[in-house]
């Protein structure tokens, strides 16, 4: 090969490794940006713990994330409330022990004080998403 042949190689490779590059960061940033919803959260909480995703109970209500040993409820903080209560009847149906998996971002400090005074009475596990 000559060295102009060479040459032309070499910058057709950077031109390949820019381009394919070039979309991975795009999709990384455009990734950032994107508002997640709670299925997001769910998903990526799940499988992180090898868990059963919306798994279905007897009277159709799903469990978020169902694991060997909790049953799991993920919720915006906003909805620390209603997570605490089907926390707790997903792990009386269940069989397993409760746990929450709480997405806070800025300004959640106040859900996340409410969260934890009910689950530290009620031994309820937190599992802290960040938004």
């Amino acid at each position: 090969m000559s060295s102009k042949q060479l040459s032309l190689l070499f910058t057709l490779l950077l031109a390949i490794l820019y381009l394919f590059f070039e979309n991975e960061l795009t999709l990384n940033q455009q990734d950032n940006n994107v508002k997640k919803d709670e299925k997001y959260y769910q998903t990526k909480m799940c499988q992180e713990l090898k868990g059963k995703i919306e798994y279905v109970l007897a009277d159709k209500t799903r469990v978020d994330c169902l694991t060997n040993e909790y049953a799991i409820e993920v919720d915006f903080a906003k909805k620390w409330a209603e997570a605490i209560g089907q926390s707790l009847y997903y792990a009386q149906m269940t069989g397993k022990k409760p746990a929450i998996g709480f997405i806070v971002g800025d300004g959640d400090e106040r859900y996340l004080k409410r969260v934890e005074s009910v689950a530290e009475k009620f031994d309820i596990k937190i599992i802290i998403l960040e938004k």
